[in-house]
């Protein structure tokens, strides 16, 4: 029995010991957030000599006194990876998605160890605002959905709704109805994501007794009147030119028939001619034209 106690009391009092232990451990993790395309330093120096971890991989560049780190383990980090010869950080560039994950800086020069938690993030994409429904007077607003995107509402400072999925094949949506004591507001729609966020003012499309905005119905009414004119102007120009080529072929059929009458007559009076058959073809010509004439 008195073992057992002692067995106790040994456990009771290193428990608290063990428990901040397993604290401490879990704090060395540090959360590091990077974007796609660009570059992270894990920011541990590396003086003399160390190696950097990544994983299961284990070591996938290393450093020796006197020498620049080398990459060691897999090609996907190929030309990628590197000892900053200035900040003596591991900097990993041209970021992918697949590039997350737990790297470890091991820095043999103290015998240190840490651990980095790195997530890779698209940057956000910019919201869309579908055109105004003014029966209703609402929006929707839209963004492409990626890796811990928030769509957000405000009217203001004040959050009216919000919206995310861990569904990436879908986009988030959120839909806005102006009611008309809160028309004189102003509405945004905000994307966001751990490292980037992106916002759009909602614009208004209803007045305050929920018909559409004056603005635009001016700028509508404007445009109408000026296809209008364009559309008369152009047929009058139409009209215009159809007159003008019809009198232009009159005259020219005129005159091709005054010429021709004109021709006749002088075969008519010339005495130089002899045939009979000329004769009696102008003799024919001119009685003709006193017919027409006539």
């Amino acid at each position: 029995c008195a073992t057992a106690v002692i067995v106790l009391i040994l456990s009771l009092s290193l428990s608290p010991v063990l428990c901040a232990s397993q604290q401490t451990v879990q704090s060395e993790i540090q959360q590091g957030k990077g974007i796609v395309g660009q570059s992270f330093s894990f920011q541990e120096r590396v003086i003399k000599s160390g190696n950097l971890l990544y994983g299961e991989l284990g070591s996938i560049a290393n450093v020796y006194p006197g020498k620049r780190g080398k990459i060691t383990l897999e090609k996907r980090f190929e030309n990628r990876l590197h000892l900053n010869n200035v900040t003596r950080y591991f900097t990993l560039s041209d970021l992918q998605i697949d590039d997350a994950g737990v790297y470890t800086v091991e820095n043999t020069d103290e015998g240190k160890k840490t651990k980095i938690q790195l997530t890779v993030y698209n940057v956000v994409s910019k919201p869309q605002v579908t055109e105004c429904d003014s029966s209703s007077c609402s929006v929707v607003c839209s963004v492409d959905n990626k890796k811990e995107v928030t769509l957000t509402l405000y009217r203001g400072e004040e959050i009216l709704n919000q919206t995310s999925s861990p569904d990436l094949t879908t986009d988030l949506s959120l839909h806005l109805e102006v009611e008309g004591k809160d028309y004189n507001s102003t509405y945004s729609c905000v994307a966001a994501n751990p490292v980037s966020n992106e916002t759009v003012h909602v614009p208004k499309c209803c007045s305050e007794d929920g018909r559409p905005n004056d603005a635009d119905s001016g700028e509508r009414t404007r445009g109408m009147l000026i296809i209008a004119v364009i559309c008369v102007l152009v047929a009058s120009g139409l009209v215009g030119l159809t007159i003008y080529l019809k009198k232009r072929r009159n005259g020219h059929s005129q005159g091709r028939r005054s010429e021709q009458r004109y021709q006749n007559w002088s075969r008519v009076d010339n005495p130089n001619l002899t045939s009979v058959y000329d004769t009696l073809l102008l003799h024919r010509m001119a009685a003709s034209w006193d017919v027409d004439t006539a």
